[in-house]
Order: structure tokens, then sequence, then C-alpha cells
């Protein structure tokens, strides 16, 4: 009998592949993340130059929130191929297709050049960031998961999750860097163009390096005995099989999302158009204030990574999901005191909370789903939430400042969304320690793999 795929190994050795995976979804977030900052304090006056300050605000969040809408088509065709023919081949093309646009985006004219047709080609170019970053999330947590054991998922899992921050720290800290040695006048002119077209360089690093890494062992394994079973019976789509068999695991998944979702995108996006527009802080202190708590946050997330690994997934991200939704209502009265020190402490501890959500979660919706489905199903979980959580959320919290002339609302509309959250967790098992094998012999409705260290029951 075979031995347990979570024991598995490669040629590629475990800190390799988490190298490939962080260094990949640190230049995707970059590319990602570098258009919602744009967004906060470019598109606005480049793009749609007619209008008020705070509406210019508004319909430039517009466009990066309908980015997410194509995140859970790329979830699906991502999802579908890297369960059927292995995660590292679609990381590539997620890869290229980030960096494509967002290089793109860094050549295109501005309003008063070509018109209306200028929005439009942003707004098509989003859509293709959405569309591949739909499909990276999923495959870049889930390499590591496989390629790591049982013992210290979490903690490995956690790694490609840094890509966050530190896409965000890159992000920022260019943009920060461009105001800093620019004119205004220059920086709107093509300063801001600077770090779109810095994506093609870093493209070709992140493909030299995920070129480098192996395929999943336990994807291979699973794919081989799917083989051997196709004279019996055809093999499921993925997608048919995860609402088949793991539609509970899917809204779990979803549920859990928008607290993390939601808190990240209104406390490190909105908060800079937040801070300059409505507070009149100096732009540079917004960006150098979301640049530090960046920094501060990629080094919080193994460390909450590995604590879930000792306490569990389930009791960390609680936790991070009931601070957060607290904090909102601390978080605007502290950037209203409109210094760089209290901006700081907001975002810092904001995004403490918010690490206690997202290191875990890697690991924890790694978990939920046998292999053959799982990059479908982390990836539908995770994306389809995104569409009412993290994209309308800038464009929620702006519309709600420009209503009612309040922070009040904006924290509410977090509180509730960390109710939610709460809620999908305590439907939740715990998934610490499962064994991956454990999850494919359910799936399958074999007895795990001889080997196999015992782990939680797993619903299929």
């Amino acid at each position: 009998m075979a031995s347990s795929p979570d024991a598995a190994r490669t040629s590629s050795p475990l800190w390799k592949v988490v190298g490939a995976s962080l260094i990949g979804t640190t230049i995707e977030w970059y590319d990602y993340f570098l258009y919602g900052t744009a967004a906060a304090l470019v598109f606005g006056k480049v793009f749609f130059p007619n209008s008020d300050p705070l509406t210019g605000t508004l319909l430039s969040f517009l466009t990066y929130a309908i980015g997410f809408a194509a995140r859970p088509l790329g979830a699906l065709v991502f999802g579908h191929f890297g369960d059927r023919i292995g995660r590292k081949k679609l990381l590539v093309v997620s890869l290229l297709l980030m960096g494509g646009s967002t290089t793109l985006i860094g050549l295109l004219p501005t309003y008063h050049q070509v018109g209306v047709a200028a929005p439009i080609m942003l707004t098509a170019l989003r859509l293709v960031q959405g569309f591949a970053l739909g499909g990276e999330w999923g495959g870049a947590v889930l390499l590591v998961s496989e390629h790591g054991d049982a013992k210290r998922r979490g903690f490995w899992a956690s790694w490609p999750q840094g890509g966050a921050p530190a896409g965000n720290l890159l992000a920022a800290g260019v943009l920060s860097l461009l105001t800093a040695v620019q004119s205004d006048a220059a920086f709107l002119s093509w300063g801001w163009r600077v770090p779109f077209l810095l994506s093609a360089l870093l493209v070709l690093v992140g493909m030299w390096i995920r070129l480098s890494v192996d395929e999943s062992p336990l994807f291979k394994q699973a794919l081989a005995k799917a083989e051997a079973r196709k004279s019996q019976a055809p093999e499921q789509p993925p997608l048919v099989a995860v609402l088949r068999h793991h539609w509970r695991e899917v809204l779990v998944a979803m549920g859990a999302r928008m607290a993390e979702n939601i808190s990240y995108y209104v406390m490190t996006t909105f908060v800079l158009a937040y801070a300059v527009t409505h507070v009149h802080l100096p732009k540079q202190t917004a960006l150098n204030a979301v640049l530090v708590a960046s920094a501060i946050q990629f080094a919080l997330i193994p460390l909450f990574g590995a604590l879930s690994d000792r306490v569990g997934r389930k009791p960390v991200y609680l936790v991070g999901a009931v601070g957060v939704g607290i904090w909102a209502f601390f978080f605007f009265t502290m950037v209203d005191a409109k210094s760089f020190g209290s901006l700081l402490a907001a975002v810092t501890v904001g995004l403490f909370f918010h690490s206690m959500m997202y290191a875990p979660q890697a690991a924890f919706f790694s978990e939920l789903f046998a292999t053959r489905m799982r990059y479908s199903g982390a990836s539908i979980g995770a994306q389809f939430a995104s569409v009412a959580a993290g994209a309308p959320a800038p464009l929620i919290a702006t519309a709600l400042l420009k209503d009612y002339g309040s922070s009040t609302p904006i924290s509410v509309y977090v509180a509730i969304a960390a109710v939610i959250t709460v809620v999908a967790l305590l439907c939740a098992r715990e998934t610490r320690g499962r064994d991956l094998a454990e999850v494919d012999a359910a799936a399958d409705g074999a007895p795990a793999p001889a080997g196999a260290p015992a782990g939680n029951p797993v619903t299929a």
C-alpha cells in the first residue's frame, strides 16, 4: 500500500517551493494592489478629471471593484485546469496575464488624450488582472500545502499569504518614493506610470523562479489514481465534484472571507482616499503609514500561521474576526486625529487582527477539500466571496462617507462582516493536523493510506 502523500517529497525542497510561491504571489499582489493604491490617489484625476474629487475617487474605485467580478471566472477556469493538469502550469499562466495587463496599464493614454476610451481600456485591463488573480491564490497556497506535512502546514502555507502585505508594501513603497521625489504635476503626468511598467521586470524574475520548482507530489499521486479509475467510470468535472461533495465547505470558506476581505480593503485601500481627501493628510503620510503597517504584517503572518498549528485554525481565525469587528469603531477615530502616529497605529492594529484571519486561511481552506477538487474548491470559496466582500468594500465605504459624512456607518459595515465570519467559523470543523491523504481517502470512499496520522473526520 502507498505511503501517506503528506510525507511524499520531490527534488524541490520545501523552502524552495515556499520561496517560489511567496515571490510569485508578491509580484501578483504588487500588480493588484498597485491598481488599488493608484485608484485611491491618481486615477480619479487622470481618468475621471471632470468630476469633483470624491466622485472621481468613487468612479476610480468602481473600476477597481470591476476587477473583482472577473475573479470568480478565474477561479472556475484556473481551478478546473489546475485540478486536471497541475498547479504549476496554471501559476505560470496567471503570472503572465497579471504582469502583462499591469504593464499595459502603465502605457494607457489619459482621458485628456482619448476621452472616454481611456477609462474603458483601464477597466478592460483591470478585468484581466482580476481573472489572473482569481487563479493565482488557490494554486500558490496549494502548491505549498501539498508539499508540506500536516504538523507544520499552517506555518508553511502562511508564507504565500505574506505575498499580500509584501506586494502592498512594494506597491506603496514605489509610489511613496515617487511622490517624495516628484512634484504633484510630474507624478500625475508620468510618474504614476513607472510602478506599472516595472511589473514587466518583476514578472521575468517570478517566471524564472516558478519554472524551477516541481509539481505537487500529492497532485501527481491523485492524478495517477484518477487515470487508473478512468476505465471504470468517467471522472466528474472538478466544479461538479465540489458542488456535490463539498458545498458546505465552500460556504464556510465564503463566510470566513467576509471579515478578512472587507476589513483589509477598507483599512489599506479606502483609508488612503479617506486620509487624503476627507482628513486632508498629505499623500506621503498616508502612503508611509500603509507602508510601515504592511511591513509589520509581513512579519506577523508566519507567526500566526505557526500559532494555528499549535492551537488550531479556528481559534486564531475567530479572535481575528472578533478583533477587527471591534477595532473598526476605533479605527477612523484614530485616523481623524490627523497625525502620522495615530494613522500608523490604526492601520497596524487593524492588520494585526487581519493577520490572525489571513495567516491560517491557506491551510484551513486547503484542508477542507480533496486533492482532485482542491484547486477548484479553495478558489471558488475564496474568490466568489471576494465579489461580495473586497470588490465593493472601498466603493461602499466611499459611498457611505459621501451620503452620511461620517465614518460610523463604515465601522458598522465592517462589524457586520465580522459577525458573518464568526457564524461561518462556528459552523466549521477544526482541520488542524488533518492529513490530506485522509481527505482524499474519504472522498474516494476508501480507508486512509497506511502510515497516515490520525486526523479529523472529513465530510465528503
